[in-house]
């Protein structure tokens, strides 16, 4: 399950973690009201279960209550990285002297949790353990023994935690550990931890995804993650699919979840970024990778397609089948690259070269290698 940004510090506050006294609105006149109640000057921040809504737009630091209005107005009215926004949460602006990364996450290679402790909140994680990794600690913990006091500090020291922060910061570590534990969490993220004027630390903004398989101990939950899903996320389930929305540019097909994975992994060697995760199955018919086809070319974050299918129940010619019958019925616009290796690969490449695609561009390749670079390309030309 997936948390939106005002349900996971509603977790935080009744765990003790301060958090801003926001509130929630649907519409521009209620962010007005919330406003003023708040004094006038604020943040007013699209509510979606993905990152980087500053970036592109849905934050905003505002003045006063008219213009809390309109910056709502504008933000209920967008669509970030394919997530309508229905709710936007107005809190009073802090005034930050200092920002930090916390979070608690599954290594799920070394099957642990484990606790990462930043100096420089505020950004993207990975880019700070990409061009600042002193300042980003990561520290194991034992399943069974939880969470060590030494852990805290070492977490603390290892991060160049101010040494006038240590403990306040170590005690929001145990409570951030706790709700890891109490809620069943795969992820719990504050980012930034910020430092504020009066000298407390405050979750100024929060992450929090939870294990479906542990849904049953949580009942209250229930419903959170359909609000938090893709909406190419929600069709893809009413048509049966096995996809999962991702943030790049090559739409990727495949039969199995390994294939598909390593096509992932081919796409990132190769110097690109999967648009999606993709699964048609084995023994897949012609519908099937219709209406697959069909989803990704609906994102429009979609550049290129990559058809990656290696025959065994599943038979190339009726992949094939299915993407002609996409290119007749639709306006494909992205070129498509496709590779058919496996039962009936041969007859699949000849429906392909015979039929008229239309204008689409479509070329084939031999090799797992030759057919990621090529999407690859096609996406940035």
């Amino acid at each position: 399950m997936k948390f939106l940004e005002y349900q996971a510090k509603e977790i935080f506050a009744a765990a003790g973690i301060p958090t801003p006294r926001g509130k929630v609105a649907k519409s521009p006149g209620e962010a007005r009201a919330i406003a003023e109640e708040l004094g006038g000057k604020a943040v007013v921040k699209a509510q979606v279960p993905i990152g980087g809504r500053g970036k592109a737009g849905g934050v905003a630091v505002v003045a006063d209550a008219g213009q809390a209005e309109k910056e709502a107005a504008r933000i209920l009215s967008m669509e970030i990285r394919g997530y309508p926004v229905h709710e936007v949460l107005v809190e009073p602006a802090a005034d930050i002297q200092a920002e930090f990364y916390l979070g608690i996450t599954v290594d799920r290679a070394r099957q642990a949790p484990v606790l990462i402790v930043s100096s420089a909140g505020g950004m993207d994680i990975e880019e700070v353990a990409e061009t600042q990794p002193e300042k980003v600690a990561k520290v194991w913990l034992d399943p069974l023994l939880g969470l060590l006091p030494y852990q805290v500090r070492e977490a603390c020291y290892r991060a160049q935690v101010p040494a006038e922060l240590v403990k306040p910061m170590s005690a929001l570590i145990e409570k951030v550990f706790r709700v890891f534990k109490e809620q069943d969490a795969i992820l719990v993220e504050i980012n930034p931890l910020a430092l504020v004027g009066s000298g407390q630390l405050v979750a100024l903004d929060g992450k929090m995804e939870t294990d479906d398989n542990a849904s049953f101990r949580h009942p209250d939950a229930k419903g959170v993650d359909e609000q938090a899903e893709h909406p190419l996320e929600q069709k893809a389930k009413e048509l049966g699919l096995s996809y999962v929305k991702l943030d790049g540019e090559v739409g990727i097909v495949g039969n199995g979840a390994g294939l598909v994975m390593t096509t992932l992994d081919m796409i990132q060697r190769s110097g690109g970024r999967a648009a999606n995760f993709l699964d048609i199955g084995g023994g897949a018919q012609a519908e099937v990778v219709r209406n697959g086809l069909s989803l990704i070319l609906s994102d429009p974050a979609v550049k290129s397609i990559l058809i990656n299918v290696f025959g065994g129940i599943t038979r190339c010619d009726e992949v094939a089948k299915g993407l002609l019958s996409v290119i007749q019925e639709m306006e494909v616009k992205v070129p498509i690259v496709v590779r058919l290796a496996g039962t009936r690969a041969k007859e699949g490449r000849e429906l392909l070269a015979a039929a008229d695609l239309g204008g689409v561009r479509l070329e084939t390749a031999e090799s797992f290698q030759e057919a990621a670079r090529k999407a690859v390309e096609l996406a940035r030309g």
